[in-house]
């Protein structure tokens, strides 16, 4: 799968967005804080879902918003000409904690912990790997089984769905199952990640 190999084309499709905030005067590094100010607000969305389910939806918007202003900062950045190292780690830092975020708020609601932990060591150990092949001086990996794109789209598609079917399946919820994907495609697409970079180094 990857729907991160079409961020040239969501890039374009954001193009009236980057206008928008470009007239606007945000800067990238204020987007990228809302960026996670937005995983946050889903994160304590899916935790109140354990009380009630049709807060996933107001999680699943949040999400969105997650990934919309993840292509915005540094779409407006090529366009405000700021593109920047700092600017770069300082998206790369507060996406990872949005991932925790995100992945957490997702075990609580469902009272997951052990869950949680095995899929948020999964979804960094992809991250990792993605940024740590630019670091050996090869190019940065956003492809894989599952890409961040992937585990957005997952979420929310998943997380709207839960606000009305409250099924189980040999006794985890669909979210429950959604952190198991998590868990087992995150480690294996770490190291499908690893196995290519090890591959291009040898």
């Amino acid at each position: 799968m990857t729907l991160d190999g079409l961020r040239p084309l969501a890039d374009r499709m954001i193009t009236p967005v980057v206008a928008g905030s470009k007239r606007a005067g945000l800067t990238p590094d204020l987007v990228s804080v809302l960026a996670l100010l937005a995983a946050v607000g889903a994160a304590g969305s899916f935790t109140l879902a354990g009380e009630t389910r049709l807060a996933y939806l107001l999680g699943a918007v949040l999400v969105g918003c997650n990934g919309v202003l993840d292509l915005l900062d540094g779409a407006l950045a090529r366009e405000l000409d700021t593109s920047s190292q700092a600017g770069d780690l300082l998206d790369h830092v507060l996406d990872r904690y949005a991932d925790i975020a995100v992945v957490l708020g997702l075990a609580a609601g469902v009272d997951r912990f052990a869950l949680g932990f095995a899929a948020v060591t999964g979804v960094l150990m992809t991250s990792y790997l993605g940024t740590q092949t630019q670091a050996v001086g090869l190019d940065r990996v956003y492809g894989g089984l599952l890409g961040r794109a992937d585990r957005l789209v997952l979420v929310g598609v998943i997380a709207t769905v839960a606000a009305f079917v409250g099924t189980t399946l040999q006794g985890l919820s669909l979210v429950g199952w959604l952190l198991v994907v998590f868990a087992v495609v995150g480690h294996l697409t770490a190291l499908q990640r690893f196995y290519h970079a090890h591959r291009a180094l040898g």
